[in-house]
């Protein structure tokens, strides 16, 4: 992929300036900004962000709900040459506190989020605030529409080259404090070349966004993905609303972490108990037209592929969505530090309680002590600040080590 996400952002915004890419809905009222009005977007924040005198490659990060303008922030950030640093939206004060610090941002989006205010009490002194324009944003130094009108759309954008630094992962661990994740343009690009390779798009593509953006998964496979395939993305609003946000988006593709799986199969069997779905799909004649109305009311009736990750989906439920929806959730595995970039489950190569195949040049190997281990170009440049955490988390001959132990 001879691409970043950004020059494929400007790809689509001129040869298809006029199609919808983010839906998001307020109040639930949707707003949809297509992919020139984003570019635009972009383009004048990347702008707006070169008048606030921050440092050279300075660090800013983006926190709150899934948003279209979370999005935005991220490539704005890219065009101006800064390194964005993701943030959860329910995260505790102390790590947000620390990942600004030892990051050392200089500024930071302040987006919707449960706790708002325990969010901005966390805030080292002196950092630059830019609020998203969201009901229940507290005013901050700068807001995202008082930038963007105020500024000249940036037009003098050079691709960097693959090595430069352009996004800082930390990653939620239970205890003591997460470390940075260096992840490269280089990464990115060929993390999405191999997608495109396994799993090309199909026609239009929509997307749901709703897994925290600050997670690698959803950057990589939603936000990244998005804007290769030339998808449209819907961002649900509040957890709340899934089951109603959810069906609106309908989307080709959905992602999510077996929680997401074993609430939608209760939901499902909520409405239709068990046995009386045993009873109903044992009939040829009903069969398909239960399962396309069970499909229309979770929102998966569009869905070509649905895929789990972050955590080993139980295979009784994998054997239920098979059985009665008629869908095989794809598993996959893979970790911030290579980028998501490992193995996965294809809708032609697909085995139940299998992470599925190793994708294309992730260079794949088991240890003699059963760790698994990988070196491809989407492994992480290293940890921020911490050269020796580095050196151990890679094997002599350049492997990264997982720390998880598999077969083939």
């Amino acid at each position: 992929m001879d691409k970043n996400p950004l020059q494929m952002l400007f790809h689509w915004a001129e040869t298809t300036p006029d199609r919808p890419y983010l839906h998001q809905p307020i109040n639930d009222v949707w707003t949809t900004y297509s992919y020139a009005q984003v570019a635009d977007q972009v383009r004048r924040m990347a702008a707006a962000l070169e008048t606030l005198d921050l440092p050279e490659g300075a660090k800013i990060g983006i926190s709150g709900r899934n948003t279209a303008h979370w999005f935005m922030a991220d490539m704005a950030i890219s065009m101006a040459g800064y390194v964005s640093v993701g943030l959860y939206p329910k995260q505790a004060p102390e790590h947000i506190t620390y990942i600004l610090e030892h990051s050392e941002a200089s500024a930071v989006f302040v987006g919707p989020m449960p706790d708002i205010d325990e969010f901005m009490g966390a805030l080292p002194g002196g950092i630059n605030t830019i609020s998203f324009p969201y009901d229940g944003v507290p005013a901050c130094d700068h807001s995202w529409n008082e930038l963007t009108a105020g500024a000249e759309p940036k037009q003098d954008y050079k691709a960097p080259d693959t090595d430069p630094l352009m996004t800082l992962v930390y990653p939620s661990g239970t205890t003591g404090n997460p470390k940075g994740v260096m992840i490269t343009f280089g990464n990115m690009m060929f993390a999405a070349k191999g997608l495109m390779e396994v799993l090309p798009p199909h026609g239009q593509e929509r997307m749901f966004s709703y897994l925290p953006l600050a997670h690698a998964f959803e950057r990589g496979a939603l936000e990244l993905a998005s804007v290769y395939f030339g998808a449209e993305v819907f961002f649900l609003e509040d957890i709340e609303k899934l089951a109603q946000q959810l069906p609106v988006a309908a989307p080709t593709r959905f992602f999510g972490v077996p929680l997401v799986y074993t609430r939608i199969q209760a939901g499902v069997l909520k409405k239709l108990p068990q046995k009386k779905l045993d009873r109903l799909i044992r009939i040829p004649i009903l069969r398909g037209l239960i399962r396309k109305k069970i499909l229309q009311g979770v929102g998966l009736h569009n869905a070509r592929m649905c895929f789990s990750g972050a955590a080993p989906l139980p295979i009784p439920v994998i054997e239920w969505f098979q059985k009665f929806l008629g869908i095989n959730v794809l598993q996959g595995y893979g970790m911030t530090e290579n980028s998501i970039y490992a193995t996965c489950n294809r809708p032609n190569a697909h085995r139940t309680g299998s992470v599925g195949l190793e994708m294309p040049g992730a260079n794949m190997r088991i240890a003699d002590d059963g760790e698994i281990q990988y070196k491809h170009p989407a492994v992480m440049a290293g940890y921020y600040k911490a050269p020796d955490k580095t050196a151990e988390t890679f094997t002599e001959d350049g492997y990264l080590r997982t720390g998880d132990r598999g077969r083939v």
